[in-house]
């Protein structure tokens, strides 16, 4: 079955056509960098505590060594910053021990009810193909009141903006989220809340801040029309290039003035 994710989704979102050459034509796109390897392997640490971890497991050699492991599979595609390198492994350390505390402070007693959850779920028939919203809960939380709380790890550097906070291609992920864990698990969306959780590299103090995030009717309308939108367009091979998307905030498209797209 022909699956669409949220990441793909945005990608479509900005370009169409670069959407074309990463997920059709299968070209590799964007790889990572430190920031991404950082990310990724302090969600590690993120997993493995809120999995029952016990006391002889070693929050920051196990970060160290998912992070070392991941720069070494970028080197020969980028050169590293050293220096960022070394300054992410000590914010490593600023972070990884409020991991617990942050998660009790937010939401008293709770229980993990799922790390990690993949999301596998039935869309719509487009055409001739069936479709599936693919993600990765990262946390799945449920207080005594009977609520299910939803988190998403993201790592930044000292916070995020309330631009950033409204931005309807960021609150989205969480839309899904909520939608489709409801729909696989028949559960009343009333009774589902979401959140993202920054785990903030550069801030002085409040390393990690858990905000929530409102996901009701209308927002959750809006993102289920752009989805379909998406693959209305994808199945009907309309592939439309967005200039405006050549030059983004990090740098040009990694496609911009090659073969691929002159």
């Amino acid at each position: 079955m022909t699956h669409i994710s949220f990441s793909e989704l945005k990608n479509w979102q900005k370009c169409a056509f670069y959407h074309k050459l990463v997920h059709i034509d299968k070209l590799k796109g964007f790889k990572g960098n430190e920031y991404t390897a950082f990310g990724n392997a302090l969600h590690s640490v993120c997993e493995q505590r809120c999995t029952g971890a016990d006391d002889s497991f070693n929050d920051a050699e196990h970060f160290d060594e998912v992070f070392k492991s991941i720069l070494k599979e970028l080197e020969p595609e980028m050169e590293l910053n050293m220096s960022l390198v070394k300054s992410m492994r000590l914010q490593a350390r600023n972070i990884i021990p409020h991991i617990m505390t942050s998660l009790k402070d937010n939401f008293g007693d709770y229980e993990v009810v799922s790390v990690e959850e993949p999301l596998m779920e039935e869309i719509e028939k487009y055409i001739s193909e069936e479709y599936s919203f693919k993600g990765f809960i990262d946390l799945v939380l449920k207080t005594k009141d009977g609520k299910y709380h939803v988190i998403d790890w993201k790592t930044c550097s000292w916070g995020w903006n309330a631009q950033r906070r409204s931005d309807p291609m960021t609150t989205y992920q969480l839309t899904f989220y909520k939608h489709y864990y409801a729909y696989k698990h028949k559960i009343d969306p009333d009774k589902i809340e979401t959140y993202f959780a920054l785990l903030k590299r550069t801030a002085k103090s409040d390393n990690i801040e858990i905000f929530r995030v409102s996901n009701g009717k209308k927002r959750t309308e809006n993102a289920l029309k752009l989805l379909k939108e998406a693959l209305y367009n994808i199945t009907n091979k309309k592939h439309v290039k967005n200039k405006l998307a050549c030059h983004g905030p990090f740098g040009p498209c990694e496609f911009y003035k090659t073969e691929h797209c002159p």
